[in-house]
Parts: C-alpha cells; sequence; structure tokens
C-alpha cells in the first residue's frame, strides 16, 4: 500500500496535469493499492538531485535504423512499426544483421522492416499489408531465430492493413489527420480503432488504462518527423511513459522501485509472469508513477522534460550496462 506521502504527491500531480487518456488517473489507484512493488521517494528525490547536476540526452531519432522518405509511406512505417513492437525477449535473442552490424530487439525490427520498405515500393500499402501472408513476413523479419510471437505480429500487421484500407482510405496518414494534430486524441483513436494497441487491463476489477503502443506512435511520429508535418502536435505534454519492461528494470537498478521479496525472486529467476496478473500490472503502473515524480522532482530543480523526453532518456540508459541491473520483468504480451 501506498505511504500517504506517496499517495499526496500523486494527488498533487493528478490537480496540476491533464490526463485526457486518464491513465495516470487508473494507474494512481493500483499504486495506492499496490501489494509486490513500492514506489521509494526517497530515491526519487535523490537520482533527480544527481541528474539535475549533468546533461540529460535526450536521444534524437535514429535514421540509420528506421525508414524515413519524409512522405506518408513514413507514416505508414511508424504505425507498422509499433504494431509489431512487442516481447523481443528470448533464448536465444533474435537477430539481424544490418549494416554489417547485427542488431536486436526493436532496433532488429526497425531495421527489417525499413529494408522491406526500401526494397518493395509496395510493402507499405494498406492493400499489401491486409493480406500480407505468414510467409511474406517471416521473409521481412528472417533472423538467427523466429521473433518470438510471430503468429501475433502477423496478426498485428493484417489488422493494421485491413484496418487502413476499410477505415481510412489506405492511408495512416489520413488516421493521423483526424486526430486534428493533438497527441492524446491520436492515441485514443489508434488504441479505438486497431484493437491491438487497445492496452487496458483490470486490477481488482477496476479498469487501468496503459495505452504502451497507442502513445508511442505519437512520440515516433514527433521524433522522425522533427515536430512538423505529420511529427507536430499539441498537447505532446499530456502523454505518459511508455510502460514496457526496460524501463522498470533501470527505475529498480537506480533502487526507485522495489518488489516484494517473492516477486524479486521470480524477475531475477526469469520467470515468466501471467499476463494481466496483479504483479506485472503493478510493476507496470508503477514505472509510469515513477517517471511522474522523477519528471517532477527534475522540475524543481529547474529540468523541465516531458513524460516521453524521460521514458526516451530511461529506455535509453536502459540499453547500457548499469550498476545494480537486474532481469527485467518477462510477460508475453502483444502490449509491451
Amino acid at each position: 500500500m501506498a505511504s500517504s506521502t506517496l499517495s499526496r504527491n500523486i494527488t498533487t500531480i493528478l490537480n496540476s496535469r491533464n490526463d485526457p487518456l486518464r491513465v495516470l488517473a487508473t494507474t494512481a489507484d493500483v499504486i495506492k493499492r499496490a501489494q509486490y512493488v513500492s514506489i521509494d521517494l526517497k530515491r526519487v528525490q535523490t537520482v533527480a538531485q544527481v541528474l539535475s547536476l549533468r546533461p540529460v540526452p535526450v536521444p534524437s531519432w535514429n535514421f540509420e535504423h528506421h525508414f524515413f522518405d519524409g512522405t506518408e509511406k513514413t507514416v505508414t512505417y511508424i504505425f507498422l512499426l509499433d504494431a509489431l513492437n512487442f516481447s523481443f525477449w528470448g533464448e536465444p535473442k533474435w537477430r539481424v544483421n544490418h549494416i554489417k552490424e547485427n542488431v536486436d530487439g526493436y532496433w532488429a525490427l526497425s531495421a527489417s522492416l525499413k529494408r522491406a520498405a526500401e526494397k518493395d515500393k509496395h510493402f507499405l500499402d494498406a492493400d499489401f499489408l491486409a493480406t500480407i501472408s505468414p510467409e511474406e513476413l517471416a521473409r521481412v523479419l528472417k533472423g538467427n531465430v523466429e521473433i518470438p510471437l510471430f503468429v501475433e505480429r502477423w496478426r498485428n500487421a493484417q489488422e493494421l492493413g485491413r484496418v487502413l484500407r476499410d477505415h481510412f482510405g489506405g492511408s495512416a496518414a489520413n488516421l493521423v489527420e483526424r486526430a486534428g494534430a493533438d497527441a492524446p486524441s491520436l492515441a485514443r483513436l489508434v488504441a479505438e480503432n486497431i484493437s491491438s494497441f487497445n492496452d487496458t487491463t483490470l486490477y481488482k476489477n477496476r479498469p487501468v488504462n496503459l495505452f504502451k503502443r497507442a502513445q508511442i506512435i505519437v512520440g515516433d511520429l514527433w521524433g522522425s518527423f522533427g515536430g512538423e508535418k505529420w511529427g507536430e502536435f499539441k498537447n505532446l505534454e499530456d502523454l505518459t511513459a511508455f510502460a514496457d519492461y526496460k524501463l522498470p528494470q533501470i527505475l529498480r537498478a537506480w533502487g526507485i522501485l522495489n518488489y516484494a521479496p517473492a516477486l524479486a525472486r521470480r524477475v531475477d529467476a526469469k520467470k515468466t509472469l501471467a499476463k494481466d496478473s496483479a504483479e506485472e500490472i503493478e510493476i507496470r503502473a508503477s514505472m509510469l508513477w515513477a517517471v511522474e515524480l522523477l519528471r517532477h522532482a527534475l522540475a524543481q530543480h529547474g529540468r523541465e522534460l516531458t513524460s516521453v523526453q524521460m521514458d526516451w532518456f530511461l529506455w535509453s540508459s536502459s540499453q547500457r550496462n548499469v550498476k545494480g541491473m537486474k532481469p527485467y520483468h518477462r510477460v508475453r504480451t502483444i502490449y509491451y
């Protein structure tokens, strides 16, 4: 259960922050009733003080591993990328060769889709995606082993193509434009129209909104287009961080997140947690609120960052060897 001080801090942030997707409100309820995960406010303040004394670099968009031509095709590429952007962990890790180097995880996915888009001008057409065969997608994602949850990724690719073809004139750009350049509206529109992005769950019979991949589409469009054209959004600050499995890992290494002993043993032993279990939901909700609290603490030191920028910084940091880094939690799911 959350301490009274933590509850007050959460209430303060909720009262000062727009939350149109109700991600913060619904996850705050999880924090207040959590049994397996806790947030250390003293560590939040300590880490914020340390970060305030040095640069907090927000990574720029990586054009080497992403497709970009500045047209509507790039918009569809981002949608497809994030439709398939989940659950990369496994032994051995799925890897592909890209420009004479082996890359894994997200970078392997982005590079594989980039290569396909550059090789076949019809690859990003909604009609093609709507009917893409398992064999065609397998060739695109060919690596040292089969990518985890391949069948689910194939279904997501087809669903994306069908939705764009049947409801948005075959164009992801049309979907983006329908949101009126409003960041939360686009995330909501994506989640409402494409079921694989509708990242919600129940915690003790109460609804919880997470919307990891629906929100990350907005962030990726903003990053790839440099805040212009289909990447120009108002209210970007109303998005939250993206609840995945890498950010909890680094926040735990920094002492901000703490797991109950039994959960810590399972995570550290790389045991798979059940999807939609209380443990999984508490980890994701606590990660979101840890980022919010850290962002708020940094602002008190004069360092203003959006949750999206904080997410990018933390995710980039998690890719390096961090002292005290333990395994990330494992859940087989299409949502992250």
